[in-house]
C-alpha cells in the first residue's frame, strides 16, 4: 500500500477507513471514519493538508492535493467521483463531485451540491447549496430535490459498507 510520510508529515487514516492497495496517500492527509480510497486515487499532503470526513467515497483515480500551508476539506458522506481533481478546496457534506470534474483554488462546494461531470469549478467560485451545475466553468442547472437526496444516500451506503467487505473479501488472482 502507498502510505508514506514526507518530511515529518505522518497520514492519519481511521482503522474504519479502507485504501486501496494501489491508492498513494502522501503526508498531512487525515482520513477519519468509513472513508473508501479507490485504486490509483492520489491523495497529497505534501506541503498542505488534506482532511477527508467519514463516509466519503474517494473514487478511483481522484486527485487531492492543497497549496503550501493550505487546506483541503472534504466533508462527511461525500462521493468524489472517478478521475476528478480537488485542489486546496472544501467540498461540504453530501456534495457529490462529478467524474472528470476540477474543483480548483479556494473553491466552495456547499452541502448537497453536485457537480456534473466533467465541470470546472474555478478558483474562488462557490457552489450553492441543494444545486447542480455543469460546464466549463460550471454554471448552474438545477435545483436538488428530496428525490435525488434518498437516491444519492443509498447509493453513498454502497461505498460505506464498500470498507468491511473490501477488507474480508479482496482477494490477489493467484
Amino acid at each position: 500500500m502507498g502510505i508514506y510520510s514526507f518530511e515529518g508529515r505522518i497520514p492519519q487514516i481511521s482503522e474504519e477507513a479502507y485504501v486501496f492497495p494501489t491508492a498513494s496517500i502522501i503526508g498531512d492527509v487525515r482520513i477519519k471514519g468509513k472513508v473508501w480510497v479507490g485504486p490509483g486515487a492520489v491523495i497529497r499532503g505534501d506541503y498542505g493538508t488534506v482532511i477527508i470526513d467519514d463516509g466519503t467515497a474517494v473514487e478511483d483515480n481522484v486527485v487531492i492535493h492543497a497549496r503550501p500551508g493550505k487546506e483541503t476539506k472534504i466533508g462527511k458522506n461525500v462521493t468524489l467521483g472517478h478521475s476528478c481533481v480537488i485542489h486546496t478546496a472544501t467540498i461540504e457534506d453530501n456534495a457529490v463531485i462529478g467524474m472528470h470534474s476540477t474543483v480548483t483554488d479556494y473553491a466552495e462546494v456547499k452541502q448537497w451540491a453536485v457537480v456534473a461531470e466533467h465541470a470546472l469549478i474555478k478558483t474562488k467560485q462557490i457552489v450553492d447549496a441543494e444545486t447542480v451545475v455543469g460546464g466549463v466553468p460550471a454554471k448552474p442547472i438545477k435545483a436538488v430535490d428530496d428525490e435525488y437526496k434518498k437516491l444519492w444516500a443509498d447509493y453513498k451506503q454502497n461505498y460505506t459498507s464498500f470498507c468491511e467487505r473490501y477488507k474480508k473479501n479482496l482477494n490477489e488472482k493467484v
